[in-house]
């Protein structure tokens, strides 16, 4: 009784400062998780309970991670990543030798012994998924080229520190079966090809069926996708392998369901609280009392990460042929140090191979990384305008990558641009090419233009929040641009180059309220699309064609349930 109540009183604590950071962070237009840090660091500083026994701050929070992974499993489509595992594999490893061996040198020079020098550039090589997945998430972005890149870098980055968490503790596994001992990779293999193929049997036999009999009780799809998750990460835990595994493939399994959509909207909530937590939790990390000490390594791990190792991220990306704004996003996107560092430390101080020093170090470095590299994900379509030049530095001037191909803008004339061609612009698409209007399609998902190509339809890998885009749409030549984006920087963007360039084309555009709206208008649109407003006037249009009979009505759930069931791609 008594731990429960302190557990209570120290969610209340915790969520009460967070909130209130939160909302002092929000006034300066800053995301969320710069709140849960400064959150974690307060109580740090203030000792008003102890943060390391805390259940609050020790457990709470790998249910968040656990939700967070189990959403980007959801999210992805292995068939999708395929042609790019090449530039990940090779960028992945190539950024992780090149950090512990500058960590190492770093440490080393700094007085640490090797044993701790080669730990801490380990962990110094790792960048975050929980904080990167966050943002692509939230920015609607993790569907892009640079978010699979990004997304892709960081499930390996993750492998590569589960295996370095083996070697650390290289032990029996629940099951007790004594092999993992004699052969700690092979064991480790055969049980990670079983747990992925456990995953994608269940998903093909068995949980479209169970999720399909559930699906008309909102709670019952909610209970069940988190039994399914839960399951899932017991099994993996059994095997060996850590939550992060099992939650990644438990929501793998669901990325081709028809009800991911439902689940990810029920499950959204519990997710942000846990994962609230976790933040909280990491900032609650740094012990002030040591920090003197390590100030010069936490200085330059610091800069390390946030120079420096996006630095390595565009070079050998570069090589691969992508566009510099996909390589910059990819890169910023990867500036920060990953809560694994801290795991793998952590390991090592129980292990006797590293000091509670370094760890302080690192957890310092990683809450400053983690609050910069966030506020410049923020804010990275400024960064890049005002950095464009010199990223120019770092595009291969002979190769393109497959997902790039710029020329078949080029090509078309008196043409549409249709820009975003999933759910509304899948509509759209689907009646321009039954009324053979010449079109030109863009969006930042590379498998949509993959299969828009493959239908000879005049598709061009893009994000227009990328000034370079708009150089192959020829806008000049289109009679008519629809943006179904819903940034609304985006479309002003669009529409200040349209203003620009003097197009005559009728414009027209999406927005989220009325306010946006307003603005979109204000800057040149000839017609905004906000959702509200246009279900409104279809209703009271069907009403005026159809009353007082209303037989358009009548059996018209079948009609839109076989709509629903569409991919909402113009292809199909």
């Amino acid at each position: 009784m008594v731990e429960s109540n302190a557990l209570f009183i120290q969610l209340a604590i915790v969520l009460g400062l967070a909130a209130g950071v939160g909302y002092a962070v929000k006034r300066f237009r800053l995301p969320l998780v710069v709140a849960y840090l400064i959150a974690g660091v307060l109580l740090s500083f203030l000792q008003i309970f102890d943060t390391t026994s805390s259940l609050a701050l020790t457990f709470l929070p790998e249910i968040g991670i656990a939700f967070v992974l189990f959403f980007v499993g959801m999210e992805l489509d292995l068939k999708e990543i395929k042609y790019l595992g090449k530039p990940i594999i090779i960028t992945s490893l190539g950024q992780i030798i090149l950090s512990i061996f500058a960590g190492f040198l770093i440490t080393t020079f700094l007085g640490f012994p090797p044993t701790e020098s080669f730990l801490l550039g380990v962990g110094l090589s790792f960048s975050s998924t929980i904080v990167v997945v966050k943002l692509l998430l939230e920015k609607k972005d993790a569907s892009s080229l640079y978010g699979k890149l990004s997304i892709g870098i960081l499930l390996l980055e993750d492998l590569v520190a589960i295996l370095f968490l083996m070697f650390m503790s290289v032990g029996s596994s629940a099951l007790s079966l004594g092999l993992q001992d004699i052969l700690p990779l092979t064991t480790l293999f055969l049980k990670g090809v079983f747990l992925l193929i456990l995953s994608l049997v269940l998903s093909r036999y068995a949980l479209k069926g169970l999720f399909g009999a559930v699906a008309g009780s909102a709670e019952l799809l909610f209970l069940s996708a988190l039994a399914w998750c839960f399951i899932f990460v017991a099994v993996s835990i059994l095997l060996g392998f850590s939550v992060v595994i099992g939650a990644f493939l438990a929501g793998v399994a669901l990325a081709n369901s028809d009800f991911h959509f439902e689940i990810q909207g029920k499950v959204k909530p519990l997710r942000d609280f846990f994962v609230t937590l976790f933040f909280v939790y990491l900032g609650s990390q740094v012990v002030f009392t040591q920090i003197g000490q390590v100030l010069p390594l936490i200085i330059i791990f610091t800069l390390y990460a946030l120079v420096f190792k996006p630095f390595i991220f565009l070079l050998i990306l570069g090589i691969f042929g992508f566009r510099r704004h996909t390589i910059f996003q990819t890169a910023l996107n990867l500036s920060q140090i990953s809560e694994f560092s801290l795991i793998v430390l952590m390991v090592g101080i129980k292990a006797g191979m590293v000091s509670h020093e370094a760890l302080t170090a690192m957890a310092l470095t990683g809450v400053i990384s983690i609050i910069i590299s966030s506020i410049m994900i923020t804010y990275s379509r400024q960064i890049y305008r005002k950095i464009l030049p010199i990223l120019g530095f770092f595009e291969h001037g002979g190769l393109t990558h497959q997902t790039e191909s710029k020329e078949v803008g080029l090509m078309v004339e008196d043409h549409v641009v249709l820009i975003g061609a999933h759910r509304m612009g899948g509509e759209i698409a689907r009646f321009l090419i039954r009324e053979r209007i010449p079109f030109l399609a863009v969006d930042f998902n590379p498998d949509i233009i993959k299969k828009l190509v493959e239908n000879k339809i005049h598709a061009l890998y893009g994000d227009i929040g990328d000034p370079e885009i708009l150089e192959f749409l020829n806008l000049e030549k289109s009679k008519l641009v629809i943006s179904t984006a819903q940034n609304t920087d985006d479309n002003l963007i669009l529409l200040s180059e349209i203003k620009r360039r003097k197009v005559g084309a009728v414009i027209i555009t999406r927005a989220a309220s009325a306010l946006e709206a307003e603005s979109l208008y204000k800057a040149g649109a000839d017609y905004v699309i906000l959702p509200e407003v246009v279900s409104g006037e279809f209703i009271t249009d069907s009403l005026r064609n159809h009353w007082p009979s209303l037989a358009f009505f009548k059996d018209r759930s079948g009609i839109e349930l076989r709509k629903l069931a569409q991919n909402h791609l113009a292809v199909e």
